[in-house]
């Protein structure tokens, strides 16, 4: 297993090498693929384990029981999943993880005793990991910020946004396709193609599959 490529992840800032080899060894770390469309961890079940993506990107889901989807989240190369779940160990899960695209996933098992070592790797790993749960937790909340509008364009207008604002540029490419655009959003494909179409008209913006250019 070639782990050059997350010797740098936040999930092991400060350590050391040999801390480092030593953490992947404890936490049993082992690589598996996933085709895109299979489904990582499903919703229901609980897992000891963490993911981390290496290739590819996953979507993190909400399903109810009448199959309506809501994507809450999309991950990609160098993010995290499931880490909260796998502290806790016996909390079902309430999303469902997919491959958004073949991928490839680090899986690192958490738990046990490790929330209990006062000092060493464990330590800094459990600090990191209290970082990076901060980190997500405002993620969430800007979800929460682009459903909040009534209106569809209000959603399009504030998602699109922050896109802008994270890749410093009024053009821009967003990682879902009309679908999951929609998923995520809360709305119908239907609904949000015709209010796209009629942006674009009213010349506020321009795109292209999934490019787009705020005028």
């Amino acid at each position: 297993m070639d782990t050059s490529a997350i010797r740098s992840s936040s999930l092991f800032k400060g350590m050391s090498d040999e801390e480092f080899e030593t953490a992947l060894h404890n936490l049993g770390a082992h690589e598996r693929t996933f085709a895109k469309g299979e489904t990582v961890l499903r919703a229901g079940n609980t897992t000891r384990e963490m993911g981390i993506i290496l290739a590819g990107s996953v979507t993190i889901e909400n399903e109810d029981l009448w199959g309506n989807r809501t994507i809450l989240n999309l991950a990609e190369s160098g993010d995290f999943f499931a880490e909260v779940y796998a502290i806790l160990g016996n909390e079902p899960l309430l999303v469902n993880v997919r491959a958004n695209e073949d991928c490839r996933i680090l899986f690192l098992r958490l738990g046990g005793s490790l929330l209990e070592q006062t000092g060493g790797w464990q330590a800094k790993l459990v600090q990191n990991l209290l970082l990076i749960s901060s980190r997500k937790n405002l993620v969430l909340s800007g979800r929460a910020f682009h459903t909040s509008p009534k209106t569809i364009r209000g959603r399009i207008m504030a998602y699109l946004d922050t896109m802008s604002r994270k890749k410093n540029s009024r053009r821009f490419d967003i990682p879902f396709d009309r679908q999951q655009m929609a998923d995520y959003l809360n709305v119908e494909r239907t609904a949000l193609s015709k209010e796209l179409g009629k942006m674009k008209k009213d010349g506020l913006i321009d795109y292209s599959r999934n490019h787009f250019a705020i005028l």
